[in-house]
């Protein structure tokens, strides 16, 4: 769990020149999005790549939650608890499709991302 914080902390700093925080969670909710749909729309040869991609959304969403229950988090409290309620909601489905592995069932974690980082970006 530690070096996936690193690995944030680190793109985080690269990009704070370049991007703000919100644009950075956006991006990197595209790209965990973007990597789980590449899996769906090819398979056959990619399915055994599941369970890396499973694990680097699960990860980014525990980063996610983490910051959303920080002290100095300033978002409004009701905000907070959807978050953590989709947070939850994720948690649980990415458990899911690890047991039963199927595309039709991961799509739903992919419109999840999209919508998320939609939402940060203003869309």
């Amino acid at each position: 769990m530690q070096s996936g914080f690193n690995a944030y902390a680190a793109a985080s700093k690269t990009a704070q020149n370049v991007q703000s925080p919100r644009e950075l969670e956006a991006g990197l909710l595209l790209k965990a999005g973007a990597r789980l749909q590449m899996i769906v729309d090819d398979w056959a040869t990619r399915s055994g790549e599941l369970d890396g991609a499973l694990a680097y959304n699960r990860k980014l969403w525990t980063l996610l939650v983490s910051a959303v229950i920080a002290e100095d988090n300033p978002l409004p409290v009701e905000i907070k608890r959807n978050i953590l309620g989709l947070a939850n909601f994720i948690f649980n489905r990415t458990f899911q499709i690890a047991a039963a592995p199927e595309p039709a069932a991961i799509g739903i974690l992919v419109n999840i991302n999209r919508d998320i980082a939609a939402g940060l970006r203003g869309r």
